[in-house]
């Protein structure tokens, strides 16, 4: 156990001195704003730091402070210490990734009512001084040792908005595409589609009820000016013709609205006018998870209900796909089951295995699968070692692949709704992307969703000869 221990006053001498050494961290600059409120941009803006001069964003001068008050407040005096004053100059700024080196010398006691003046001093790795005065403090009369008080860890988080926005700088310096915007008849759906439209992300037609259409944004006071609406009488119409419009070239993605997938899906697979290719369509929810190092794919949990070995083979090739097309090169594939051993008795693990000899021969290309794999043994290097599982995916996986809809749907809803993550969801397989989010989803999600799609079509128009 360890100790917290003072010194008091009657043992503290004139001249006695103590240090302490601190390097500054980007997050100790953001922790102080978001203590103290203090949003001064030269602290926490990179970009306004460098046009004011700065390499970087600088420290708040107070953080030598904070650090002179660490020493007087826990070793010297130490505990039972009470601050009075104190006078400090702030010399030059403290940079991101400056030592700080904080010395406190005892200048001078008061007999009559124990209050000691400190001298104090902060230089950095240069021996540059960053503050230099003095502190005044009424110091302990009796010893104390108590063990350390056991603080919470505090750790900064990103907002979600930044997260988003993380997802949708995938997009630069890609020209907006244009996209069928299919029956967005509420808020949020009709909402994401103008926030792409003013990210530069997609050029939106709306397709859908007109009336109904203008109605919900008169409401929720979305300009409309410049985005085409095609006129129909009603969901299922407007998914007939929104897919028509992919069909002939005259939009390069689709976006579901505020109707049912069955509804959407359902003109997407039909066999004489729908969007097929040769390959198997599948629905991927591009995951950021804030207790997870990489993105994190998870299929299928929205169009395939239960999927055989053959659809499973597609549902891998087309997240793999998708990985490369985001820039991943050899993309980690878990194939999730309950157990990690083949257990003839669990389909699951027996198509896990299955698919991993059809990696290695070729027949599904460009990542490395491994499976059946448990979803901790997925995701922790630490799980995976305490179970004896030797493997290049465990612990470390971009794709999970999962065993049914239902599996899917739970994981992905549990990560949202629980972990807080933040997701984009796409339809892959079909002649464009289809951006596929549910109707609860925040027009941030299907905005991030839209980005996605959009490097999808720009990477294909790029191949296309």
């Amino acid at each position: 156990m360890e100790y917290i221990e003072n010194l008091t006053f009657d043992e503290i001498e004139v001249g006695q001195t103590a240090t302490l050494v601190r390097t500054l961290r980007h997050e100790d600059i953001q922790m102080f704003a978001v203590l103290s409120g203090d949003l001064n941009p030269t602290h926490v803006d990179p970009a306004y730091a460098k046009s004011a001069g700065f390499r970087d964003v600088v420290g708040h001068g107070m953080w030598g402070g904070i650090l002179v008050s660490n020493v007087l407040g826990t070793e010297f005096p130490g505990p039972g210490t009470v601050y009075v004053s104190q006078t400090f100059s702030f010399e030059r700024p403290v940079r991101v990734g400056d030592t700080l080196t904080v010395t406190v010398t005892c200048r001078r006691k008061f007999e009559h009512n124990r209050h000691i003046v400190f001298d104090c001093r902060a230089s950095n790795q240069l021996g540059e001084v960053a503050l230099a005065g003095v502190a005044e403090v009424l110091a302990p009369a009796e010893k104390i040792r108590l063990p350390k008080v056991q603080l919470p860890e505090l750790a900064l988080r990103e907002t979600k908005a930044a997260r988003f926005e993380h997802l949708i700088r995938i997009t630069e310096g890609l020209p907006a595409i244009p996209m069928a915007v299919v029956h967005p008849c509420d808020r949020e759906s009709l909402r994401g589609a103008v926030l792409a439209r003013d990210r530069d992300i997609i050029i939106p037609t709306l397709v859908g009820p007109e009336a109904r259409i203008r109605a919900v944004a008169e409401e929720a006071g979305l300009d409309l000016a410049g985005i085409p609406v095609v006129d129909t009488p009603h969901s299922h119409a407007a998914a007939e013709v929104a897919v028509a419009l992919a069909r002939e070239g005259k939009v390069a993605a689709l976006m579901k609205g505020s109707l049912h997938t069955d509804e959407l899906m359902g003109e997407v697979v039909a066999s004489a006018t729908g969007l097929r290719t040769d390959r198997r369509i599948s629905h991927v929810f591009l995951m950021d998870v804030r207790t997870y190092p990489r993105l994190l794919f998870i299929t299928d949990a929205a169009v395939n209900i239960v999927p055989d070995l053959a659809t499973k083979a597609d549902i891998a090739q087309n997240a793999i796909d998708l990985a490369h097309t985001l820039g991943i090169a050899e993309p980690k594939v878990a194939i999730l089951a309950a157990v990690e051993t083949v257990t003839p008795k669990m389909q699951a693990t027996v198509d896990a295995a299955c698919l991993c000899k059809m990696a290695d021969r070729g027949q599904i290309r460009g990542g490395l699968l491994d499976g059946p794999l448990a979803f901790d043994n997925a995701v922790s290097v630490a799980a995976a070692r305490t179970k004896g599982i030797r493997s290049v995916v465990a612990g470390q996986a971009d794709i999970l692949l999962v065993p049914d809809i239902e599996a899917g749907n739970m994981l992905a809803k549990q990560l949202e709704h629980l972990a807080e993550a933040v997701s984009a969801g796409i339809v892959l397989g079909a002649r464009v992307p289809i951006v596929l989010t549910s109707r609860a989803d925040s027009a941030e999600t299907r905005t991030a969703s839209t980005a996605v799609a959009a490097v999808m079509a720009c990477r294909k128009a790029a191949k296309a000869p």
